[in-house]
């Protein structure tokens, strides 16, 4: 099939071109540079996708069977006009058109199946928000002119070239002989899916008939707890693991922040849980995700090769296990 995947040079992108590759299917990715990496095989359309106009224009006389739209602007936002707008300029011949969406659109709440409440549009969070309007936009779009739309809605993304400092945090750590500070209890749950999974599952969606129309949990089935996620982090570096556990408002309070700079459980690793289940995926898709530590090991061996993140700094990091004794005392 003719494909066209909007961010083909980010994360989930560039293992869904690959797995199109090898497929045989025809791709373009569309972009903001005027050239990718991708190989020759792999068209190139340059527009921002937060630029209406430049979509509508780039996209002008070109026929797409499926299009995967795997792109958010962290810094702008990418809002459900946006995409609204990107699913009308693809044209009325499409057989698919597959969003990559989030858990993140139900805003909270642990086993969410498929059919709950996405999060309302007057949602504080603006990542949120976004994902879950868009989500509604599409299916809107369904009703009315009958477009084959298609939602996954993945948790945190985990696997080789992860962008984002998680994993790697984790295992910089490790490899140093520093304690990992645990928040609070450790007990927050968490919910991975392995990129290449993911990748799989939104190329599966565009195969299977049943699709049309729906949206999927894409995650491992079981949640685990922060800790649980550090000790497998370990298992996979075969490395021994040491915990300091600092309540969570004490960290807070000194500067710390989930996305940092100020970082202390990886990015984005230490936030409120939610979680879902994924039986329509297995059922529908025949979703069979990768075991966590299989998967983990694969990106390890890719850390130890390729890791480009920069030297950690621990100045916070020993400010707060050096203050954990007189923490834990006052506690008592």
């Amino acid at each position: 099939m003719n494909c066209l995947v909007i961010g083909g040079t980010g994360y989930i992108g560039r293992f869904l071109v690959a797995e199109l590759l090898k497929q045989e299917h025809s791709v373009a990715i569309l972009h903001r540079r005027a050239a990718h990496n991708l190989g020759r095989r792999v068209a190139n359309i340059t527009a921002d996708r937060n630029d209406s106009n430049a979509i509508k224009a780039a996209l002008a006389g070109k026929k797409f069977d499926v299009v995967f739209d795997n792109v958010y602007d962290s810094e702008r936002g990418t809002t459900a006009v946006h995409i609204e707008l990107t699913a009308r300029a693809c044209g009325d011949r499409l057989r698919r058109y597959i969003f990559m969406s989030s858990v993140a659109a139900y805003g909270d709440g642990l086993n969410h199946h498929e059919g709950d409440a996405l999060a309302p549009d007057d949602v504080p969070d603006l990542y949120v928000r976004n994902k879950a309007m868009s989500e509604r936009a599409l299916f809107r779009l369904r009703q009315r002119i009958g477009l084959p739309v298609v939602t996954l809605r993945p948790p945190f993304v985990y696997g080789p070239g992860n962008p984002y400092y998680r994993e790697a945090f984790f295992w910089d750590r490790l490899r140093a002989g520093r304690p990992i500070i645990v928040p609070g209890d450790g007990r927050r749950w968490m919910q991975f899916i392995y990129v290449k999974d993911l990748a799989r599952a939104a190329i599966r969606s565009m195969e299977e008939p049943g699709a049309v129309g729906q949206a999927f949990n894409i995650a491992n089935p079981r949640p685990i707890s922060q800790i649980e996620a550090a000790e497998a982090f370990a298992r996979a570096a075969k490395r021994p693991v040491k915990f300091v556990r600092i309540p969570r408002e004490y960290i807070l309070r000194a500067g710390g922040h989930p996305m940092g700079p100020k970082l202390y459980f990886g990015m984005y690793f230490d936030l409120p849980a939610i979680t879902q289940v994924t039986a329509k995926a297995q059922r529908i898709l025949k979703f069979k995700p990768t075991d966590f530590l299989t998967g983990l090991k694969e990106t390890h061996r890719w850390y130890l090769r390729n890791n480009e993140f920069p030297a950690p700094d621990y100045t916070f990091e020993d400010s707060l296990i050096a203050h954990a004794p007189q923490i834990a005392a006052a506690r008592v």
